[in-house]
């Protein structure tokens, strides 16, 4: 039972009694959480004194021999240690405390010895834990001596005790032993993107090798039998040579707009040649329900937000043509400030949902995945109103 009850005995009362005639089961203060406290309390002793001892060796030996040239390497080497110390603190209180504190981000991949020193000194994780080792020396030995005479002596008192002094150290275990705040929470979404961006360039690169292998390969391994055959025919049966070459003519433009289709796929033509204006009137002429396009812009982004963004309205417009009913759509392209914004609306049924199996979803980890952000209006009958935004970048002085 948890340290929180006010006595050692508390009666059951309300709907939840035992049954008539059958004694309440008492609910006692001393629980497992309040030994578990009790456990921490007293390992306090031990832990900070390791701490304390490790932080101010470490700190010491590291700055006054920095004047040599083992100085600052051995200093790096001891807040990498205080790394380890932190780790091994936050375990304690995840275990004992119930503390649900994240890990820090490990140091980035160092390129060499002097990449490698710099990033160890002025890693704030590894600085706030030898902080959290020399303020905790007095109060590991004052935690220790109060849980020791309230489990001694003032037994009734241990409960009450255990919760306050194991707030207190939570407190400080969420303070300096947690991560970096924005900065590491801003790490944590970068890896995570990373992730998604990863994951999005293979799907695409299986994607591509399964439409060549299947469509265009398939066609053209088609067609150059057929040639063979045509040749084989040529001298017996000029005629029906003749009309296999005339069917490989005909084979010869289906793989050829294959291949169109699949390099816009990619990356479009008129995109490259023209911008994003033109690229986004082709791709809604394709579209089912007619589409009004406004695109504002005095420059062109740079050309990996420029095909981001061709993508993005391609796929919503795709969304349109199939989940939408509608009679009309719009696509609206602008720039305010440093953000590319997009904005695709249809007067459809509505109803729309992030996770709904449009893949929404992943358009907006994507778009997620470079700083962008997407919003979803669609209440139920309408209008559905997709608003995206991409960080803008400009193009260097000689893009068109």
């Amino acid at each position: 039972m948890s340290a929180d009850h006010d006595s050692a005995a508390v009666p059951s009362t309300g709907s939840a009694a035992a049954p008539s005639g059958t004694p309440a089961r008492p609910r006692t203060a001393y629980g497992k959480e309040t030994w578990k406290a009790v456990a921490f309390l007293l390992s306090n002793l031990v832990t900070t004194l390791v701490g304390f001892v490790y932080a101010v060796v470490s700190v010491l030996l590291g700055v006054g021999l920095s004047v040599t040239v083992v100085g600052l390497p051995l200093l790096a080497l001891g807040l990498g240690g205080a790394r380890l110390l932190g780790r091994s603190e936050r375990a304690r209180a995840r275990g004992l405390l119930g503390v649900a504190v994240r890990e820090p981000s490990p140091l980035p991949r160092h390129d060499g010895f002097l990449d490698w020193l710099w990033s160890a000194l002025k890693d704030p994780v590894a600085w706030r834990t030898q902080l959290y080792g020399l303020i905790r020396l007095p109060w590991g030995i004052l935690t220790f001596t109060v849980t020791l005479v309230s489990l001694l002596v003032l037994w009734p008192l241990l409960p009450f005790a255990s919760r306050l002094l194991a707030s207190a150290d939570r407190g400080m275990v969420r303070g300096l032993l947690s991560p970096s705040d924005e900065l590491e929470r801003r790490i944590a979404e970068l890896e995570t993107d990373r992730g998604v961006v990863v994951d999005t360039a293979a799907a695409d690169l299986r994607r591509i090798e399964r439409d060549l292998h299947d469509g265009a390969q398939a066609r053209l391994v088609a067609l150059a039998m057929g040639l063979g055959l045509a040749k084989e025919k040529l001298l017996d049966d000029p005629e029906v040579a003749a009309a296999m070459v005339d069917e490989a003519h005909g084979e010869v433009k289906l793989a050829l707009q294959e291949l169109r289709d699949l390099a816009r796929g990619i990356h479009p033509a008129v995109l490259t040649d023209r911008g994003l204006g033109a690229a986004l009137s082709s791709v809604s002429a394709r579209c089912t329900v007619p589409v009004r396009v406004d695109v504002d812009l005095a420059e062109r982004p740079a050309e990996a937000i420029e095909g981001i963004a061709y993508f993005t309205v391609s796929e919503l417009l795709q969304n349109v043509s199939k989940h939408s009913r509608a009679r009309s759509a719009s696509v609206e392209v602008w720039r305010a400030g440093d953000r590319l914004m997009l904005q695709v609306r249809d007067d459809g049924t509505g109803g729309a949902r992030l996770g709904g199996g449009t893949g929404l979803a992943g358009l907006g980890e994507r778009l997620g995945a470079v700083d962008g952000v997407l919003v979803l209006d669609s209440p139920a009958g309408g209008p559905t109103t997709v608003t995206a935004e991409l960080p803008w970048r400009g193009r260097g002085a000689g893009a068109r």
